[in-house]
């Protein structure tokens, strides 16, 4: 597989962790792509137009599996260029942007388009409605026609000096993370009331024995993201639970244990 992104060259260096890193398990590309994905519903469209040069539009989506479904018109450039020329690819970007864009979680998915037909068609109609409620209005006009985008290629990045490519088989058989979407209410109460803990766990746990401060930047279904303060700069680091979690619900177990291990070790 061919990867996207280059030798990052004379960058500026961060500081490496000077002790063991736990547990560092963490969502793979399709992983992470599938939950980016599962996150909104709408996108930017790239199409090609008749003679050939690029085209990007503002497009909703739903999913089926992990396939966006498009709903656009004929009247419209992009649903022209569809019709003539099935190449295709969406990016859509993470909701809840930090300050610096470019720092936040993005994907590209790109393949072919194709018209459902037979049951895939009324599946893909439900799978774009229930994504897009207000395409009741339209989805069913005559000029307006579903596509489904048949991903081939993924390309994930998770901010700076994070980004990876996965297959379409690995695409395919990822699911979306049930923490992430719903991890700001915890992330924040760990911030802001166990800041202790947090560093305890960057400094046994994650490979960060010098750090002087610790916060929470994400949690996932693998364990948590950690921005540590240093002597020697920034860094980031992550600490794993004992076994990925089904569901929100066990994150805060999960958080006590990692707790319990950082200051027992």
């Amino acid at each position: 597989m061919t990867l996207d992104h280059g030798d990052p060259g004379d960058a500026p260096s961060i500081p490496q962790p000077t002790g063991p890193v736990v547990n560092a398990t963490r969502p793979s590309a399709a992983e992470e792509a599938r939950t980016v994905a599962a996150s909104g519903n709408t996108a930017t469209l790239a199409s090609l137009s008749e003679d050939g040069t690029p085209w990007a539009s503002f497009v909703t989506y739903g999913l089926l599996g992990g396939d966006p479904v498009l709903c656009v018109s004929r009247m419209a450039e992009h649903g022209r260029n569809l019709a003539a020329d099935p190449r295709a690819s969406i990016a859509v970007v993470a909701p809840d942007l930090p300050d610096d864009p470019l720092a936040g979680t993005r994907i590209t998915l790109a393949g072919v388009v194709r018209r459902p037909e037979g049951a895939e068609l009324a599946a893909a109609r439900a799978a774009h409605l229930a994504a897009v409620p207000a395409a009741q209005y339209y989805i069913d006009y005559s000029d307006f026609s579903l596509w489904v985008l048949g991903v081939d290629r993924v390309r994930w990045v998770g901010g700076y000096g994070r980004m990876d490519s996965a297959s379409a088989e690995q695409y395919a058989a990822a699911v979306p993370d049930p923490v992430v979407p719903v991890a700001a209410g915890a992330i924040t109460h760990l911030n802001d009331d166990h800041a202790d803990a947090l560093l305890s766990m960057a400094q046994v746990l994650g490979g960060y024995p010098d750090a002087t401060a610790a916060s929470c930047e994400r949690a996932d279904r693998y364990g948590l993201d950690l921005r540590v303060v240093t002597p020697r700069g920034v860094a980031r680091t992550r600490v794993g639970y004992a076994e990925p979690l089904s569901g929100m619900d066990e994150l805060r177990a999960a958080t006590v244990e990692l707790t319990r291990r950082s200051r027992q070790g």
